[in-house]
């Protein structure tokens, strides 16, 4: 009785962390777009345009990722703008990269989260799937504010909780003390289509 319940156990163990690996985007088409949405380090300072993130996961992954990237922009700004992008692109998926500049300027940690939260519900009531890129704190050590996996828990999002954080920790890779220059954005780009690869948006 007790060794069969064993089995039990570990084969329910077996499906739940299976089920933890599972992919979490729905494979994109040719005809699909993508929104890179956010700040500086989605609209390439540091980099001409084309060396943006945006621009190089468009190469890697051959479909239309538009740069939605506005430098200096808050929260605040972003869940009033989104909503007009989205109109305007009717993007199949989002990449959602900001609250860098509210953690700059010691933003209220609620209210950020709160302003995230807003955004991706907007795109989640459209049917337009989410992926979630972490911005680090102040600190060295940090790998992203804990708001970010605690949205990306809330709602079973693709997430990248250290790719930006990495990036800020190589020096070789930025181009001042919080942009990126060209090899960095490469492999931001990268590592966001490793992401969507892994999660099933792309093949």
């Amino acid at each position: 009785m007790l060794k069969t319940l064993r089995l039990f156990l570990a084969t329910c163990l077996v499906f739940l962390l299976a089920g933890c690996d599972s992919p979490k985007l729905n494979s994109l088409s040719s005809g699909d777009v993508i929104v890179a949405f956010g700040d500086s380090l989605t609209a390439g300072v540091g980099t001409d345009k084309s060396s943006s993130y945006p621009s190089v996961l468009a190469r890697l992954s051959g479909l239309e990722v538009v740069n939605a990237g506005i430098s200096g922009e808050t929260t605040n700004e972003g869940v009033v703008r989104l909503p007009k992008v989205i109109d305007r692109h009717n993007p199949s998926l989002l990449i959602l990269l900001e609250g860098g500049n509210d953690i700059l300027r010691n933003r209220n940690y609620e209210k950020i989260e709160r302003n995230l939260d807003h955004m991706i519900q907007f795109a989640l009531e459209r049917d337009i799937q989410v992926v979630l890129i972490g911005v680090p704190e102040k600190s060295l050590f940090s790998d992203s504010a804990p708001f970010y996996s605690e949205l990306a828990e809330k709602y079973d999002l693709a997430f990248e909780p250290s790719l930006v954080a990495d990036l800020m920790r190589s020096p070789s890779k930025k181009s001042d003390s919080i942009h990126f220059n060209k090899e960095g954005y490469a492999d931001m780009a990268e590592g966001i289509y490793t992401l969507l690869s892994k999660n099933g948006a792309l093949e």
